[in-house]
């Protein structure tokens, strides 16, 4: 018996015109790509910037800056990249974060000080500067952790209500400083700092951070880190959907109560991945597939009949 090849004229055909169902195409989802972001679309919130925060929270500011010249705030005793003053994340004992060494020196003291060399003519904030500058590290320390205290203990940490003590020039460079933030002047300095092109902004956003404004903004819009906040976007808007795996791990014990959760998620999110991408050479994971058979509801056998020549 022979079998011949189907040709065109063994099957009905119409015209086609690409480009028409090209553009229909191109309209329909230019439609529902504008209908759907404007219902579902992340609000449009303004950056939080020194000069909001001054404005805001004037006495989070002075704290903020008296802890960075005792270097008793987080960016202080982080550890590398920015310094050597902690152990860093580990994971299984191993010190992952001091193996990176100290790519980006911060010098916390820095963060007040540099700005106000560089920014301010206040004749009585360059007396502080001078009178900072002419003691001794140790001294410098225990003034500033004094008014550190002094401020922890009065009503909202309110400068005004602060007792008398030996706080040396710590006083006066913290309400300088807070003159700074508030006039605007302080994010582009700290930003300018240390770079050619003046876009570092890694200076201005450790700062920040260093201070409870920022996330206390963060906390009333859900996205602290134990209300899912990586994968969500301001306000509790659904965000990044793939980043669910990751953040689950740090809803959960012992992730969520411990200081390297950072260093063990992603080492155990490394492994996780290990496994998928090996997953056709684990004997037992591989079959899964054949004793699960779900893709047998997509996937079916086709059987082809060639029509025969008489």
């Amino acid at each position: 018996m022979k079998t011949r090849t189907p040709d065109s004229h063994d099957f009905p055909t119409r015209r086609y015109d690409l480009v028409k169902e090209f553009v229909i195409a191109l309209a329909v989802i230019s439609l529902l790509t504008v209908g759907l972001a404007a219902v579902f679309s992340s609000p449009d919130e303004k950056a939080i910037t020194m000069a909001g925060w001054a404005k805001a929270a004037p006495n989070d500011v002075v704290a903020t800056a008296a802890s960075e010249l005792a270097g008793t705030s987080g960016s202080a005793t982080y550890g590398p990249p920015y310094n050597h003053n902690g152990p860093g994340q580990m994971m299984l004992g191993v010190p992952m974060q001091r193996w990176g060494g100290v790519r980006v020196p911060v010098d916390s003291a820095g963060l007040v000080l540099d700005p106000l060399r560089g920014a301010t003519s206040d004749q009585a904030a360059r007396t502080a500067l001078t009178a900072w500058s002419a003691a001794t590290p140790a001294q410098q320390t225990a003034w500033a952790t004094a008014y550190g205290d002094a401020l922890a203990k009065v009503p909202d940490g309110d400068p005004a209500k602060v007792a008398a003590g030996d706080y040396g020039p710590v006083p006066a460079l913290t309400s300088a400083f807070l003159a700074l933030a508030s006039s605007g002047g302080l994010e582009g300095t700290l930003t300018a700092s240390g770079t050619f092109y003046g876009i570092d902004a890694t200076r201005s956003l450790l700062l920040l951070s260093d201070g409870a404004y920022l996330e206390d903004n963060a906390r009333a819009s859900n996205l602290g880190g134990d209300q899912w906040g990586m994968m969500n976007e301001f306000g509790n808007y659904p965000g990044q959907p793939w980043m669910w795996l990751y953040t689950f791990w740090y809803q959960v014990k012992p992730f969520s109560t411990s200081d390297n959760a950072d260093a063990l998620v992603w080492g155990l999110m490394a492994l996780l991945t290990l496994g998928l991408m090996f997953l056709p050479f684990l004997p037992g994971l591989r079959s899964i597939p054949r004793w699960i058979p779900v893709h047998r509801l997509i996937w079916r056998r086709t059987v082809t009949h060639v029509k025969p020549v008489p």
